[in-house]
């Protein structure tokens, strides 16, 4: 598996990572060892970049009980800001921030965490220096060794714009393109690690019918783009050509895609390390359809 450096951390990370979110809200802790069984694949096969949340239902607990003994052997990232798990309190509170990082801790089984990351917050939530200050006292304490934000849109470039982050998650595909105009070259520019999210836009392209309600407006901006007709050139394989164009734009510096499944798991590592990258011209023309069709096609969250 290809590594890159994450931005200004200087963290070696694969250049895919394993989204967590499923394997939360997927299995139940009776399933753990289905949750050992994909993650221990994850790591035998290059994979070491691993990003959860607290907000994702029980994938912390599943992480830690099931590969907690390999800690050396992955970068862990996780999110923060939210109320969860059963915690008493209000959102984007400096209490609420503090205890979930706390929380998160005790359920990976670990000292520390690579990165905390806050969790798609307004621009008012950004604001508020105490917010900001319970990030960077969990850094000073030891508890994560960088902080960064997962956001889109106004509150993507507030964090980007404050030069307070060391990594930026936002969304971007070959159906949300939008951070490649400003977003993105501005992240890279200040040496911030990136970290792409839904980059196979929920398999929405090339879709015979919605894939699901999530992904309902992907599958119409898909349709809208292969109006013009085929693209010559096109991977016959859609997960190729949606992570293809991700890789292709050298604007980050992981995508991260989850699942349940490790033969899906396993295809996704072999398309990344044994066929990409995929024709330049398709990534032109892609590109060249998102800008003559979208209409103010903002990011989603």
């Amino acid at each position: 598996m290809q590594t890159r450096t994450l931005g200004k951390t200087n963290l070696q990370i694969s250049r895919l990572g394993l989204g967590l979110s499923e394997i939360g809200y997927g299995l139940t802790m009776a399933e753990e060892a289905q949750a050992a069984q994909l993650l221990n694949t994850a790591l035998d096969m290059g994979i070491n970049f691993l990003d959860t949340s607290a907000c994702y239902n029980i994938s912390e607990e599943l992480l830690g009980r099931a590969i907690a003994h390999r800690r050396d052997e992955y970068v862990l990232a996780t999110k923060c800001g939210h109320v969860a798990g059963g915690y008493q309190g209000q959102d984007w509170t400096p209490q609420t921030i503090t205890d979930s990082i706390e929380r998160s801790l005790k359920r990976l089984k670990t000292d520390h965490i690579d990165l905390v990351q806050f969790h798609s917050p307004d621009v008012a939530d950004l604001e508020k220096d105490e917010n900001i200050q319970a990030l960077l006292d969990a850094r000073q304490a030891g508890k994560t060794r960088f902080i960064g934000c997962s956001n889109d849109n106004e509150g993507a470039m507030w964090a980007v714009e404050s030069g307070i982050f060391d990594t930026l998650q936002t969304s971007y595909n070959l159906v949300d393109q939008a951070a490649r105009r400003d977003l993105l070259p501005k992240a890279k520019a200040k040496n911030m690690g990136v970290i792409i999210k839904r980059p196979i836009a929920n398999a929405a392209w090339g879709a015979e019918t919605n894939p699901s309600n999530y992904a309902h407006t992907y599958f119409i901006r898909a349709k809208e783009m292969l109006a013009a007709g085929p693209i010559p050139g096109v991977p016959d394989d859609r997960i190729l050509l949606a992570l293809g164009y991700v890789f292709a734009q050298d604007l980050a510096d992981t995508m991260i895609v989850g699942t349940l499944n490790p033969r899906h798991l396993a295809a996704n590592i072999e398309m990344v390390d044994s066929l990409l990258p995929i024709d330049e011209k398709v990534v032109e023309e892609l590109n060249g359809r998102f800008d003559r069709v979208e209409d103010e096609w903002i990011q989603l969250r």
